[in-house]
């Protein structure tokens, strides 16, 4: 990835909330990932609250070598050093949220736990998912799809959605008119399986429907960086986060507040 390339990228990341980055994994290594993606979806039970994420398995790195050797993997640890991203850190597992055959959509939603705290205006991301598709997605095997800025713009959707996951989401039904519908300025996210897509948790995105008779394999890994200001900033600080006292205690919520505007 030349500067100019990475310089776009980055900007990406920062005005629409996600980016793609292409041939990152070796043909090789997809293939060992795909073999063992299979055997722990073969062997692991499938929570059924989970459906619509998809198998979602927890996978520790101490205990996986093949899963480990992804978390270090050196083109992606390098394309973030490259992007600016060097000061992110990744957590102790990974999920595998594999969508089996014909596996339901994913409704839309937004991972971020930490609205009530300032740091929810940052102009930068502060926690990221890094996904590795294993397979070409496409809308038929259900590729993800974004709405591009509403990581930092509120939209009318953001006040009609059900809670993310385990807080009400996971427990809708199917036809849920809002949670699983089209949006005018959605982004149909379809990647090729040596592909990286990184996306910042405030962004709100979903999934289609797997509606083929294979799998579809997704591996994430979660990211966050220091509640500090990236030394690498060079814009707009705003003034919530220049005053935003370190000690405080700010309740998690998966709920924007007056923060998102």
């Amino acid at each position: 990835m030349t500067p100019e390339e990475a310089s776009g990228k980055r900007e990406q990341m920062i005005c629409d909330g996600f980016c793609v980055i292409d041939n990152v994994l070796s043909d090789q290594f997809v293939n060992e990932l795909i073999a063992e993606s299979d055997r722990l979806n073969d062997t692991k039970e499938h929570h059924p609250d989970t459906r619509y994420q998809g198998t979602h398995l927890g996978i520790i790195y101490e205990g996986n070598s093949i899963m480990r050797k992804l978390r270090d993997w050196f083109p992606a640890v390098q394309t973030l050093e490259k992007l600016g991203f060097g000061d992110f850190v990744t957590g102790a597992g990974l999920l595998i949220l594999t969508k089996e055959p014909f596996a339901p959509a994913l409704y839309w939603h937004q991972d971020w736990t930490r609205w009530n705290d300032p740091l929810s205006c940052s102009p930068w991301p502060q926690t990221i998912f890094v996904s590795y598709y294993l397979e070409d997605t496409t809308i038929e095997n259900g590729c993800l799809k974004v709405i591009p800025g509403t990581h930092r713009r509120r939209i009318s959707l953001h006040d009609q959605l059900v809670p993310a996951h385990e807080q009400g989401a996971r427990f809708i039904k199917e036809d849920h008119p809002i949670m699983f519908s089209d949006h005018p300025k959605q982004v149909e996210v379809s990647v090729k399986a040596r592909s990286l897509v990184l996306a910042d948790a405030r962004l709100l995105h979903s999934a289609y429907c797997n509606q083929t008779s294979r799998r579809r394999n997704l591996l994430l890994l979660w990211h966050s960086r220091p509640d500090t200001i990236p030394e690498n900033w060079n814009g707009d600080v705003p003034e919530g986060i220049r005053n935003r006292d370190p000690d405080a205690d700010y309740p998690r919520s998966r709920i924007p507040g007056k923060l998102l505007r």
